[in-house]
């Protein structure tokens, strides 16, 4: 629900910035009657905001690409770690072992 209000805020404040922008591109043309300036005011804010789409959109396909490649990576350094933890676990086992057999051979 908080995603969906925000993502209405920037998209209102996309708008808000878009129609701004036409009016400040019309005010340098006073030849325009009313209608050519709502017109080219229309169409600007329509274009714009079809460019932001594609902006953002292009840039939520890249953090999915790059959440694609960071749990792929991660996944590789957890199974390495376990594989070293294993390797640890083994080696001090195998230490404990030959201890063990030392300290038997000692007190006999």
């Amino acid at each position: 629900m908080a995603d969906e209000a925000e993502g209405y805020l920037l998209a209102h404040v996309h708008q808000e910035q878009a129609r701004g922008e036409a009016e400040d591109l019309c005010a340098l043309m006073p030849w325009l009657t009313s209608g050519q300036a709502e017109d080219l005011t229309r169409h600007y804010v329509r274009k714009r905001i079809a460019f932001s789409r594609q902006v953002l959109l292009g840039t939520v396909e890249r953090a999915n690409e790059l959440r694609q490649e960071y749990e792929t990576r991660y996944a590789a350094l957890r199974r390495a770690l376990l594989k070293l933890h294993a390797a640890a676990a083994c080696a001090v086992l195998a230490c404990a072992a030959g201890a063990g057999t030392v300290a038997s051979l000692l007190t006999r």
